[in-house]
């Protein structure tokens, strides 16, 4: 069976499987179980401009911290001003249009595509379309 990115992004949350919270020796960082997470489930943060809801965050077994949160974007706005940090996120867009800058190129991504922002790379974000963009970002590091 194969699966298409846009599957990909529909399924994500679904795609980490059941369980509670340990602690990774040393770490301020749970360690992320298994476990399923139903965004509906979820509490949301924000506004209508921009709506988040985290879905996890904790560290892998190698140590590697990870979190995860949907966004949902009204047209014309952007979460923040563009900025960099060490960690890399990876942007699955679920529906919209979102024009995401990086390193000064601004490409546009619709439902399916996939964006991926390396360590310390200058980049933002900014709904274009004329309807809601909903998207996840997968933090990692």
């Amino acid at each position: 069976m194969s699966i298409s990115r846009r599957d990909l992004c529909v399924l994500l949350p679904a795609l980490v499987a059941a369980g509670g919270f340990a602690e990774v020796p040393g770490s301020e960082n749970p360690l992320l179980p298994s476990a399923v997470y139903n965004l509906q489930d979820l509490p949301a943060h924000g506004n209508a401009r921009s709506r988040s809801v985290p879905i996890f965050s904790g560290t892998n077994h190698a140590g590697v911290k990870l979190s995860l949160h949907e966004t949902d974007l009204a047209p014309g706005a952007s979460p923040h001003p563009p900025h960099h940090h060490v960690n890399e996120e990876i942007f699955l867009m679920r529906a919209g249009l979102l024009e995401v800058t990086i390193d000064g190129k601004t490409s546009q991504l619709s439902p399916g595509s996939v964006a991926y922002v390396a360590s310390n790379a200058v980049h933002g974000v900014h709904n274009a379309g004329r309807e809601h963009a909903l998207y996840f970002v997968l933090e990692v590091g």
